[in-house]
């Protein structure tokens, strides 16, 4: 629940900065001289791509966690078993060898989204976050019945 809030908190925090910035690429454009104009443009570009970043963000979390409520319901979210350090770190050994398990599970079953969503939980937990979200991007597309973009 901390997670949720956090991300709703700095998503409206986003939002309203770029609401401001926008304002000021109005402002801009209203002067109406070329080169405010120009500035001005450029200015409006930069809260559209956040905007559109956030977007698409908002939508992969979504889909993500409704992978996981679906998961959950079917008992098959993976379990915890990593062994961890005294400060509460995740032991690195531990993860690759629940990674290693993952990965045959994946490559035994590779058009099951369940494996895959597994995988990405296990890609997170040995800390290799770009292909975490890759791997839940192909269980996402694998769930939706699309086929999944081959790397």
């Amino acid at each position: 629940m901390r997670a949720k809030l956090t991300y709703v908190l700095t998503a409206a925090v986003l939002v309203v900065y770029f609401v401001l910035v926008g304002s000021r690429g109005v402002l801009l454009i209203e002067t109406g001289t070329p080169l405010t104009v120009t500035f001005g443009v450029a200015v409006l570009i930069l809260p559209a791509i956040g905007l559109w970043f956030l977007w698409k963000n908002t939508q992969f979390v979504r889909r993500a966690n409704a992978l996981a409520a679906e998961l959950d319901a079917e008992g098959g979210l993976p379990v915890d078993e990593l062994r961890r350090t005294p400060s509460g770190r995740i032991d690195r050994d531990s993860a690759d060898e629940v990674f290693a398990r993952r990965k045959a599970e994946t490559e035994a079953a590779p058009d099951d989204w369940r494996a895959w969503f597994r995988l990405a939980v296990a890609y997170h937990d040995a800390r290799d976050t770009p292909r975490a979200r890759k791997a839940m991007q192909r269980a996402i597309a694998l769930h939706d019945g699309k086929q999944p973009e081959t790397a």
